[in-house]
């Protein structure tokens, strides 16, 4: 039975026009039929120290960082390639890369200008025409990881009037902009923002393969002392006419975002269903003192609802976005910000939709609290992974944090979560799994059918190994040993398995993360 907001977004699609049209009806009924907007996703268990199921990512900062100015198109992939190399063997299984830090692009684009991060000065074209973006889904999808496109979706310009390209939108719309605290930032208010921001979006799910669309904590901006924020004509022009009243400024900023979420969800859902939509809140809620009835958190600082007008809680309830990611970035036992506090809290408000937590590398390592937060992540029953800021920290191995990593929290490999709450059944098996001798070595392959344009079909594979005479348990991730999107898997020898036997299993796994039932199993003897 479909929802409410189901139905209104097939209702919707009625108007889509183009060339896109008929694979539009076709993703978004395959999407329709096995879908409902609000159906809360099942607690699991205690995880343990070695989940089978766990988003584990890292974000990949682009804003001012000038190591890329510098490189080469060819140096750039190479240190792409080595980063993804270093975070895989560390178990990380998603990748967070910013690419659009500054109304600017990381990507080709015909809407924004490349990023002044990216080649010095924005505007400016890379050597050969290179696109970042299309280069990393490439490489992350060789290595199975999942790729999240960062947006941030209101700021301009990070520090006063950056020089903006000649052909940047500030130019053609200046009215759609405002200053505040040395930042040109959209104003939330106006609909052409908007419109605008979620063209944007479009575009990149349109012509890149994402896995996911991901925003981070800044909407409004946060608070400055003294200043109030510039939306006096906006408020007047479309506030107003709404019946707000100037006490109730707070509660239509709200509303603007509010607004935004939800017609970005709407852009994704009519280009391609299967792309998440994901939000990385500041690690505070509301405090417990500035609710009536007392449902926020024993904290004390800056809040989303009050100071940022994020109403995080609200959108999850509505079906707006598929995951939460709390940065909660303090340590055990912080006077203002108790990370355990936090955590609790959050994992009492999850509203159905997945949560993994954001976690300050540097504070953790310092405070030597990665045992305790991990531990005690692992133990909350909604909280199903977390995320690393940045990921630098993981590639410098600040406090041993990726040796850590390795040996110890994601030792095995781990499956994302299936978000059952977009699909939930399960893709067929693979189908005619046989096993021969190459003269590259012992090669497993088989069956499935395949489709870009299908979610439901089996994206990538995961292929268990166990013992002679080893009970099949494909819930223990200690038998992994790979995942590919290869319909081929060549079997690791080694002299000292000569004359052993091993049975192997391959299970399909959807766009969702939903994993094929049983799996097909062949015996090998090496």
């Amino acid at each position: 039975m479909l929802t409410n907001y189901i139905k209104e977004e097939f209702i919707e699609m009625r108007r889509v026009s183009g060339k896109i049209q008929s694979l539009l009806w076709v993703a978004l009924f395959l999407f329709v039929i096995t879908s409902c907007a609000t159906r809360r996703q099942p607690v699991s268990p205690e995880r343990g120290k070695d989940a089978k199921h766990e988003f584990r990512g890292a974000w990949i900062q682009t804003a001012f960082q000038s190591e890329y100015q510098s490189m080469s198109p060819a140096e750039m992939k190479k240190s792409f390639m080595r980063k993804l190399d270093y975070l895989q063997s560390c178990g990380i299984n998603a990748i967070i890369f910013q690419v659009r830090p500054e109304a600017d692009a990381f990507y080709h684009s015909e809407l924004e200008p490349y990023s002044r991060f990216f080649t010095g000065e924005q505007g400016v074209a890379p050597e050969g025409g290179f696109d970042p973006m299309a280069f990393l889904i490439e490489e992350c999808h060789r290595r199975n990881m999942e790729f999240h496109a960062w947006l941030n979706p209101y700021r301009v310009s990070t520090g006063g009037r950056t020089d903006f390209a000649p052909s940047h939108v500030y130019y053609r719309h200046p009215e759609w902009f405002v200053e505040y605290n040395k930042q040109i930032l959209f104003d939330p208010g106006r609909p052409e923002s908007r419109q605008f921001i979620c063209s944007v979006v479009r575009d990149i799910v349109l012509r890149y393969d994402v896995d996911a669309i991901h925003m981070d904590d800044y909407f409004y901006p946060y608070p400055a002392p003294g200043l109030s924020f510039p939306d006096d004509e906006s408020f007047y022009q479309y506030g107003l006419s709404k019946g707000y009243k100037e006490s109730q400024r707070g509660d239509w900023r709200r509303e603007n975002v509010n607004q935004l979420i939800r017609e970005l969800k709407r852009t994704i859902l009519l280009v391609k269903p299967w792309v998440r939509f994901g939000i990385s809140p500041f690690g505070i809620y509301r405090n417990k003192k500035s609710t009536p009835d007392g449902s926020g958190s024993e904290t004390n600082g800056l809040q989303n609802y009050d100071d940022l007008y994020a109403d995080i809680t609200y959108w999850a309830k509505q079906g707006w976005i598929d995951y939460t990611m709390p940065q909660i970035y303090w340590e055990i036992g912080h006077s203002a910000a108790d990370y355990t506090t936090l955590l609790e809290w959050w994992n009492k408000h999850t509203n159905g939709r997945p949560l993994y937590v954001g976690q300050d590398v540097a504070r953790t390592m310092k405070a030597r609290q990665l045992t305790q937060k991990m531990r005690q992540e692992r133990s909350q029953l909604n909280i199903s992974g977390h995320c690393f800021w940045p990921a630098n920290e993981l590639l410098w191995n600040n406090g041993g944090v990726a040796d850590s990593l390795r040996q110890n929290y994601h030792r095995y490999p781990a499956l994302i979560p299936a978000y059952t709450h977009l699909h939930n059944r399960p893709p067929e098996e693979v189908k005619k799994l046989k096993g021969e001798w190459t003269p590259e070595g012992y090669l497993l392959h088989w069956q499935a059918e395949q489709s870009e344009l299908n979610p439901e079909l089996a994206r990538y594979f995961v292929i268990y190994r166990f013992g002679k005479g080893e009970p099949i348990d494909l819930s223990n991730p200690a038998h992994i040993v790979a995942t590919t999107r290869n319909l081929h898997y060549f079997v690791p020898y080694d002299k000292n398995d000569h004359n052993h036997t091993f049975h192997y299993v391959v299970t399909a796994v959807d766009r969702f993360h939903n994993e094929s039932l049983k799996g097909k199993g062949k015996k090998v003897k090496l």
